[in-house]
């Protein structure tokens, strides 16, 4: 799953976009007024980003995506509980009828579609339309960035290179359709879906709230440009989108709120506007110019003291128009394993960066977080342990170990040393006033400290994971953040580090301790026993951080800011993001 941070796309659910300074740390036709509640008005969005990173339901695999397109304009077969604190963690039924029904030893799962639930157009939304989105998935070509659980999770067969044999709906040749058939089908009626699974999955009604599971129509799929103009399930669909400039939604008037037992909409209208200066866009909020808009982006750091007092806590004024919590991310810097193929730079990376100037230049303990020791957060419980191994931590810096690390690493990889201390190391982040200002940092401390050179690569801030996940394209360095997409390490390490995983921006499968790991790893997915596999992955954990994969940040905090006219805002835990489609727009 994703974050945002300041000046940033933020969090997704899954991925975190990690580029601002703290994440551098480491069916019935109904009236109008039957379906909004009445509540009316323009709700307005501003963002920094110059586009989403993706509109395509299969594509997203952001919180903050995940939350604001889930909420809008995407239905899924389930959903989460829209309600605060724990609560909001409940799976509920959305497009079906119920949280799935399991047989086979969690190997099968059926789901049965509810009545009424129709796309913007009004033709129904049924089995076949799932059973296509879904199939979408596995054009890894063409449909990029999205979770990869549908071609990890079902019974379809491997190729040699280790690839589905099912290449999704646009190719012809060699790709075998009867695979996929078999692994997801439609009953008589199209109103029940079964997928059939190569593993037990017990938790498998939590993987289909997953916008990736979500109906897509075939006639009007148009490939990689239905990330422009996708078709609307939800209570709203696009009148506009240029990146840029905006996006506008308007109400789908094919949309039921009895058909949809968990949306609301409660705007007229939605505007987003793209390409806001980051203070600009935080002085529209705080002056409340706009008082009917929210930003998306965090607060940058230097306005924090306006909102919030020194211990984190918020100001009285704004007790009703800011939230300042703790996310469920952990934020890291990915190391580019096949460019830095060198444990001991890996680590002297570590131990040389200013974690302290970071932080405080992120807005210090109160709004940062607490120093990550993996990517595992304390909070999931029989999945987390603490990591081992790195006692010679010191925020500010450690450069007598550092210097010990480089020296190993001038003999043991002599390449890679020269290329650290010489041309200098490439580090991809978003392209934010706040990011630069951690540059100097990273640039400093590391030099200083270690006598690394590091070079920053600024990307636009709504591009960002389109460049980093082209391996053409990728730097040495690359920030990131993430999140468990539920209540169990099987959404993280696997992700994170397997080839197969849906954000494996470390590149460690040509690393010599990779083999191993993948071994543990597959086998933990298929362990039955909750307390022995939580204890593996806390384990897998500690074997990330032993060979350094990832260069920890922060167990991270969030700050939300918006106008005085809007209500109904409340931090929706298992989406690390507001519930945007709980915000009214007062009168």
């Amino acid at each position: 799953m994703l974050k945002k941070t300041a000046g940033s796309t933020r969090k997704g659910r899954r991925a975190l976009a990690g580029i601002a300074a703290i994440s551098l740390l480491s069916g019935v036709l109904v009236s109008c007024s039957s379906s909004s509640g009445g509540a009316g008005g323009t709700l307005t969005f501003l963002t920094h980003s110059d586009a989403w990173t993706h509109a395509d339901p299969q594509r997203n695999y952001t919180g903050q995506h995940i939350a604001w397109f889930g909420s809008f304009m995407h239905r899924t077969l389930t959903a989460y509980a829209r309600a605060e604190g724990s609560a909001g963690s409940e799976v509920v039924a959305d497009l079906a009828t119920d949280t799935g029904k399991a047989s086979n030893g969690n190997k099968t799962w059926e789901f049965t579609l509810r009545d009424g639930v129709k796309f913007e157009d009004g033709t129904d939304i049924t089995c076949a339309d799932i059973k296509y989105g879904v199939s979408r998935t596995f054009a890894t070509d063409v449909i990029t960035d999205g979770p990869t659980y549908a071609i990890s999770m079902l019974d379809i067969p491997k190729a040699a290179d280790g690839s589905s044999v099912y290449k999704g709906p646009y190719k012809t040749d060699g790709n075998d359709t009867a695979a996929y058939d078999k692994a997801v089908t439609c009953s008589a009626d199209n109103k029940t879906i079964t997928f059939n699974l190569s593993r037990p999955v017990g938790d498998f009604n939590y993987t289909v709230t997953y916008l990736s599971f979500g109906p897509v129509p075939k006639a009007k799929d148009t490939g990689d440009k239905y990330d422009l103009a996708p078709v609307s399930s939800g209570p709203y669909k696009i009148e506009k989108y240029k990146p840029k400039d905006e996006m506008v939604l308007v109400r789908n008037e094919n949309w039921s709120k009895d058909s949809d037992p968990i949306r609301n909409a409660y705007p007229d209208k939605i505007v987003v506007r793209f390409g806001v200066a980051e203070e600009v866009r935080d002085q529209l909020i705080l002056n409340d110019s706009e008082p009917a808009a929210m930003s998306l982006d965090g607060i940058l750091p230097t306005n924090l003291a306006t909102v919030f007092n020194d211990d984190g806590t918020t100001k009285d004024a704004w007790k009703t128009r800011a939230l300042n919590v703790y996310d469920p991310y952990v934020t890291y810097t990915a190391v580019n394993v096949t460019k830095v193929p060198c444990v001991q730079i890996r680590k002297a990376i570590y131990y040389a960066r200013d974690f302290a100037a970071l932080q405080q230049l992120g807005g210090g303990a109160a709004f940062g977080g607490d120093p990550a020791d993996g990517v595992i957060k304390p909070l999931m419980g029989l999945d987390y342990k603490k990591v081992t191994g790195l006692e010679d931590f010191k925020p500010a810096g450690n450069p007598e170990k550092a210097q010990a690390l480089m020296a190993e690493a001038k003999t043991a990889c002599p390449d890679v040393y020269a290329k650290a201390t010489g041309a200098g190391l490439t580090f991809d982040v978003g392209d934010t006033d706040t990011n630069k200002k951690a540059a100097t940092i990273w640039i400093d401390s590391l030099k200083k400290n270690a006598g690394i050179n590091v070079k920053f690569n600024f990307i636009e801030p709504g591009q960002y994971y389109a460049v980093v996940f082209d391996t053409t394209k990728q730097g040495d360095l690359s920030r990131a953040g993430w999140a468990p997409d539920w209540a169990n390490a099987s959404t993280v390490i696997p992700e994170l580090f397997l080839a197969t995983g849906g954000f494996p921006l470390s590149r460690v499968d040509k690393d010599p301790a990779y083999a191993e790991f993948k071994k543990r790893a597959e086998a933990n997915l298929a362990e039955p026993d909750r307390k022995k596999q939580g204890a593996e992955w806390a384990a897998l954990n500690q074997y990330v951080m032993d060979q350094m994969w990832v260069i920890p940040g922060l167990f991270s905090k969030t700050q939300e800011m918006w106008g005085s006219k809007l209500d109904g805002v409340y931090f929706w835990d298992p989406q690390g993001a507001p519930s945007y489609g709980d915000i009214k727009v007062k009168g």
